[in-house]
């Protein structure tokens, strides 16, 4: 699939790493501050 002209621009390459690498922040914030202690207080 070829894209158009517009989407080939290095702006949209720093706005798709941008949100990317936002949603792998979250994701490892979410599962240290909640998966962790979850796994902690069912382990005892």
């Amino acid at each position: 699939m070829n894209l158009p002209a517009d989407f080939d621009h290095p702006a949209w390459l720093t706005a798709v790493s941008t949100v990317a690498s936002y949603l792998l922040v979250l994701a490892a914030m979410t599962v240290l501050l909640f998966g962790v202690p979850y796994l902690l207080f069912t382990a005892l």
